[in-house]
């Protein structure tokens, strides 16, 4: 697979958990996006250049509509962000077992944020185009006994650091492995139209900890606002990670952002969508893959018959035929994630 920097196409652009972890990795890695086997990406020009900054400083580690905006954009606004990796910067790229295991799991999911985007407003959907995601100059990756999908079976903790290397496209995750770099943001989400301090772990409807590898640069996400401003918050950015994050941690690492944001009044979607050029896509969270699937299915449908003029039954025997769901999260208790994605190309 090739590793490299996109924009997004024009069409959409107009438009950690932290384990109780373990043993750390070294290596090299820099800003990149994968070309995913649902089809390639045209190289840009370029990037549209950020109206407005927003450090690592800036931070929150909760899902809230008590949480008050750290900055105010209008809808188009290009917005360059830093992140932290999930620890929120307890960890550093000399960290070891010993420094992992003294991590405050109540400071991880430190998530940059939130913005205020201007004419938001509940029933909305908000777009958010990633055009670029730089990954800093370290990460690390994890597993413990207790937590993971076969937490189980692993007995003892284990962590990996790795050094980056500006201008890489992979990391050496051993001699003669090799991963490439395709950076994403696990956390994505808006606020929920609730006061109450809610937990970052686990997927909902507004977005948050999706650790889906397909929203990179290049990729519009849709996201339902349930609150005024929407309060869209980024973080626990990963440069690589698996379908499903098995082990319960990606490639955690810093990361600079450079997204695009819009509001879409008139269109409204129960949960988190998204598209490139190649595919659009549709997500369900769920707390079985059943429940998940079911629910990315149906909405497909949905957008098949709403947004494309495919009658239901038709779209039903269409999503078989040409539909891929992927196990996007299957870790962030108690729900888990399931995609579908659609290829465009058949469509004439």
């Amino acid at each position: 697979m090739n590793c490299r920097l996109v924009r997004p196409r024009s069409m959409v652009a107009s438009a950690v958990l932290l384990a109780t972890p373990a043993v750390l990795l070294s290596a090299t890695m820099a800003a990149c996006t994968l070309s995913f086997e649902d089809g390639p990406r045209e190289e840009p020009a370029s990037s549209p250049t950020p109206q407005f900054t927003l450090g690592a400083d800036k931070t929150h580690n909760k899902f809230s509509s008590a949480i008050a905006p750290v900055l105010r954009v209008p809808s188009g606004a290009v917005v360059e962000l830093q992140t932290h990796e999930a620890t929120g910067g307890q960890l550093g790229p000399d960290s070891t077992l010993a420094d992992m295991e003294k991590v405050n799991r109540d400071l991880v999911h430190a998530l940059t944020g939130p913005i205020y985007v201007e004419t938001a407003a509940p029933g909305d959907t908000l777009a958010v185009t990633f055009h670029e995601l730089e990954v800093g100059e370290w990460a690390w990756t994890s597993h413990s006994p207790d937590f993971g999908f076969l937490g189980d079976a692993f007995a003892e903790p284990w962590l990996r650091t790795f050094r980056i290397a500006k201008g890489a496209t992979s990391v050496t995750f051993a001699p003669g492995i090799e991963i490439p770099l395709a950076p994403f943001a696990g956390v994505i989400g808006v606020a929920p139209a609730t006061a109450e301090m809610l937990s970052t772990i686990p997927p909902r409807a507004n977005g948050g900890n999706m650790d889906n590898k397909y929203m990179g640069a290049g990729t519009t996400v849709y996201l339902p606002v349930f609150v005024e401003g929407a309060l869209l918050s980024i973080g626990d950015t990963h440069a690589a990670q698996g379908d499903g994050e098995v082990c319960g941690t990606g490639l955690e690492a810093p990361m600079r952002v450079v997204l695009q944001v819009e509001v879409q009044k008139g269109r409204s979607i129960p949960e988190p969508q998204y598209e490139t050029d190649a595919y659009y896509a549709t997500t369900g969270f769920g707390t079985t893959l059943e429940e998940a699937t079911r629910k990315a299915t149906l909405y497909m449908i949905d957008h098949l018959v709403e947004e494309r003029g495919v009658p239901r039954a038709d779209a039903y025997a269409l999503a078989s035929l040409a539909g891929d769901l992927k196990i996007s999260e299957l870790v962030d208790v108690p729900h888990v994630l399931v995609s579908m994605h659609m290829p465009k190309s058949i469509f004439r």
